[in-house]
Parts: C-alpha cells; sequence; structure tokens
C-alpha cells in the first residue's frame, strides 16, 4: 500500500465517522466510495465506523473483484456503475439522512426551492424508484437519476451524493438533507414557490467562480491553517 493510499484509505475512513457526527447517518447504513488506481476504493459492509482500520477498507475492480477476506459495502453496485458511468465523479456518499429519506419514502424528488440546489447540478434533486438495496436494478435506477446532477435520493431508502472527491460528496450529501428538511417545513403551507430554470442557470453559472479559486488560494488556506 503506497501512502498516497493509506491517506485516500484514512480519508475515506475519517469521512465515514463524519457522517454520524454531522448527523446524516446513523450506525453503519451509509457507505463512501472513491475512484483510486485501475477501481475504487469502498467502505467495507457491517463494520463499525469506530473499528474503521486503512486495510478494512476494500479496493475492487470495476469488474467487482477484490483481493482479502473483508467484503465490500453491499452496495458496492451503485457506487461502480456511478463512477464508471460518470467520469466527472470521483467519490460517491451514501447516506439515511433523516430529512431527505423521509421525502424518499414519499417518492417526492426535490424542487429549486432554494439557489444552492444548483450545487447538485440542476433544478430539482430526483427521487429514483424503489428497488432492493445491493441490486443492479438499484444501481441501473441511481445512474439514471443523477443524470445531469451530483445528488439523487433512493425511493423508501436514503440519499446519495457524489463530486470530484470525498470531502465534496460528503458537503453535498449535507446540504441534500438540509434542502429536504426545509421542504418538509414548507409542505405544511402547501407546494412552495421554486426558481424559474433561468434563474437556476445563473445559479450554476455563478458556482463556477465561487469560493476559493485556483491551486494558490488553496495552498494559502492550508499553509495559515
Amino acid at each position: 500500500m503506497t501512502d498516497e493510499e493509506r491517506a485516500l484509505r484514512l480519508e475515506l475512513i475519517e469521512s465515514c465517522r463524519a457522517m454520524n457526527r454531522l448527523g446524516i447517518n446513523k450506525g453503519t447504513s451509509g457507505n463512501i466510495s472513491v475512484r483510486h488506481g485501475d477501481g475504487f476504493l469502498i467502505s467495507p459492509t457491517g463494520i463499525p465506523y469506530d473499528k474503521l482500520q486503512p486495510e478494512h477498507v476494500v479496493a475492487m475492480n470495476w469488474d467487482a473483484t477484490y483481493a482479502g477476506e473483508v467484503q465490500p459495502s453491499s452496495e458496492w453496485r451503485f457506487h461502480r456503475d456511478i463512477l464508471q458511468a460518470r467520469p466527472d465523479l470521483n467519490a460517491v456518499v451514501h447516506t439515511h439522512s433523516t430529512h431527505a429519506t423521509a421525502l424518499s419514502i414519499l417518492g417526492r424528488e426535490i424542487p429549486a426551492i432554494h439557489y444552492v440546489i444548483a450545487a447538485a447540478g440542476g433544478g430539482s434533486i430526483r427521487c429514483a424508484p424503489y428497488e432492493l438495496f445491493g441490486t443492479q436494478e438499484l444501481a441501473d435506477r441511481v445512474v439514471a437519476a443523477l443524470e445531469g446532477r451530483r445528488a439523487c435520493l433512493m425511493a423508501h431508502h436514503g440519499v446519495i451524493a457524489a463530486h470530484a472527491n470525498i470531502a465534496r460528496a460528503l458537503a453535498l450529501a449535507v446540504t441534500v438533507e438540509e434542502l429536504a428538511r426545509q421542504y418538509l417545513l414548507c409542505l405544511p403551507l402547501g407546494e412552495p414557490p421554486v426558481l424559474s430554470d433561468e434563474q437556476i442557470a445563473e445559479v450554476l453559472v455563478k458556482f463556477k467562480t465561487y469560493g476559493q479559486q485556483g491551486s494558490a488560494a488553496l495552498e494559502g488556506l492550508r499553509q495559515a491553517s
């Protein structure tokens, strides 16, 4: 195991623990994957996050083979298929966050109630139809729901957020949960007004230059921290 791979495994483990600290997951119900080498790394099934060690993270090949006795998450299929279908995405975070999962039970997508929905790539966060967890059918539904998007709900199941790296995917999962909470708070008063496609398009353009841009700015932040 190279130093680079070990660092990536440690980041994956810390992010699994962060999901629970952030309140967007409980127990070991969620999972995380990240593109690496000729395949991807994924959290294992059934091992408590506080017990995870770098060697517990499973290195899977695109053909679903892996070495060792530690088994990957039961949801490895949609992790693999998302990463294969979307070269723009390098990490996938799956949670059972409360408010987003509640919307998934209702089979509702999240509409453009707030401009920050554009962080997920468009003017809605779709809800993929229900399929049994861990199946190829679910993976197929998820890939379709993510077309042109970086996040989706899964009916009667939970949330998927994907991005360029683990940190950004985790942050997006938090955003999806907050949007879901806001939407549920609005619904007792009726369907809330939503932003137009044109307004979301403006936000998408704005997001391209939002925040700290460029390696020099990021390096400055690291040195200052």
